[in-house]
C-alpha cells in the first residue's frame, strides 16, 4: 500500500474541485489560542457543500467515472455527510444514487440525502454489515461502489482540505483532524507531507471508538463492536488496509476524547467563534481544548473542524447537557 496515494493525487483532486467545492474558510479565535497556548488555524468545512468535507471525495471520484459507469449509477453507505455527498456528487454527473444507511441515522442527515435525490436503503446497525448489502446492490444493478474512505480517490479529495489550509494559514507545525475510518486523516497526512514532511499529524477519535488508536498501538488492523458515542460520523469499527498504510506510513498519531467533551468543544464554538459544528466535526477542537495533545505550545497548529450537519433540536439538547453525565456514561 505504500506510495498508493500521493501529493499528485491531491492536486489533481484539487483542479478537478476547483470552482465546484467551496473553499472555505480558516477561522482564528484568540480564546482559543490563550486556552490551547498555540496559534490555531481552524478550517472550516461545515461550510463546504453538503455541510462536510465529504463532498471533495465523492466528487473526485465520480468525476473519474467513465460514460458507461455513471449511466449504470453509484452506490455507497454511510451514516450520513458521505451520503449527502455521493447523492450531490451523483446529481451533478447526472446519475442516479443508492445509499445505504443505518436506520438510526439523524433524521436532519436522511432528509437532506433525499433532497439530493438519492434513493435510500436502511439497515440496523447492531445486526447488519453495511458493506455487504451496499454490494450486493451494487452488483446486482451494474452499479459504482464509492466507499466513505478506503479508495485512493476518496483519500486524494479530502487532502485538498490541507492544502487550502496550507495556503490560507502559511507553515504549520501540525494538523489535527477527526478520525473515523481514516480518509481525511491519511488525505491530510499525504497532502501535509508534500509540503513539508515536518508537519505532525494528529487524529481524534471518541473514546468508545478508538479503533484507529487500538489498530496502530498493536501495529494491525483492530476491529471492534460499533461503538457508542455522539458522534454518529466516527462510529466506524475498523480502519481499512489503505487508511491504515498511509497513517502508519506518514507517521500519525491517534488521541481520544469523550463525549463530554465533544460537547465542549460544540459549546465553545458557537459561543466564541459563532459557528454551528455537528459532534464528530468537534473532534480536533475537542482534543485541543483539552491538552490532549502534547508539545503544541508556542507551536502553529491546523485543526479541522470536519462538518456541521446537526438536527436542531439535537444541537439545542446536546450543548444543555451537562457535562459530567457525559462523562459518567
Amino acid at each position: 500500500m505504500r506510495g498508493v496515494v500521493g501529493i499528485a493525487d491531491v492536486q489533481a483532486a484539487a483542479e478537478r474541485l476547483a470552482g465546484v467545492a467551496h473553499r472555505t474558510p480558516v477561522l482564528r479565535s484568540r480564546t482559543l489560542d490563550e486556552r490551547c497556548g498555540a496559534s490555531v488555524a481552524v478550517k472550516c468545512e461545515n461550510f463546504q457543500r453538503v455541510g462536510a468535507f465529504k463532498f471533495r471525495g465523492a466528487y473526485n471520484v465520480l468525476t473519474s467515472l467513465s460514460p458507461a459507469q455513471l449511466r449504470r449509477g453509484v452506490v455507497a453507505y454511510s451514516s450520513g455527510n458521505h451520503a449527502q455527498a455521493v447523492a450531490l456528487a451523483a446529481r451533478l454527473h447526472s446519475t442516479s444514487a443508492t445509499i445505504v444507511m443505518p436506520a438510526d441515522a439523524p433524521a436532519v442527515k436522511v432528509a437532506a440525502t433525499r433532497q439530493y435525490g438519492a434513493e435510500l436503503v436502511f439497515y440496523e446497525r447492531e445486526r447488519s454489515h453495511r458493506e455487504e448489502i451496499a454490494q450486493g446492490v451494487a452488483e446486482q444493478r451494474g452499479a459504482t461502489l464509492v466507499p466513505p474512505f478506503d479508495d485512493p480517490r476518496i483519500v486524494a479529495g479530502a487532502g485538498t482540505v490541507t492544502l487550502e489550509l496550507l495556503d490560507d494559514a502559511g507553515p504549520l507545525d501540525a494538523i489535527v483532524v477527526p478520525v473515523g475510518g481514516g480518509g481525511l486523516l491519511g488525505g491530510t497526512a499525504v497532502a501535509a507531507h508534500g509540503r513539508d514532511p515536518s508537519i505532525a499529524i494528529y487524529g481524534v477519535e471518541p473514546w468508545a471508538g478508538d479503533d484507529f488508536a487500538q489498530s496502530l498501538r498493536a501495529n494491525r488492523r483492530v476491529t471492534i463492536a460499533v461503538p457508542a458515542t455522539i458522534a454518529d460520523g466516527l462510529q466506524t469499527t475498523s480502519p481499512s488496509d489503505l487508511t491504515f498504510a498511509i497513517a502508519r506510513e506518514h507517521g500519525a498519531r491517534i488521541v481520544t476524547v469523550s463525549d463530554g467533551e465533544l460537547c465542549e468543544a460544540m459549546r465553545f464554538a458557537f459561543e466564541r467563534m459563532k459557528i454551528v459544528i455537528e459532534p464528530s466535526g468537534a473532534a480536533a477542537l475537542a482534543a485541543l481544548l483539552r491538552g490532549r495533545i502534547d508539545g503544541l505550545a508556542g507551536k502553529r497548529v491546523g485543526a479541522v473542524v470536519s462538518g456541521g450537519n446537526i438536527d436542531p433540536a439535537r444541537y439545542v439538547e446536546l450543548l444543555g447537557i451537562e457535562v459530567e453525565q457525559l462523562h459518567r456514561a
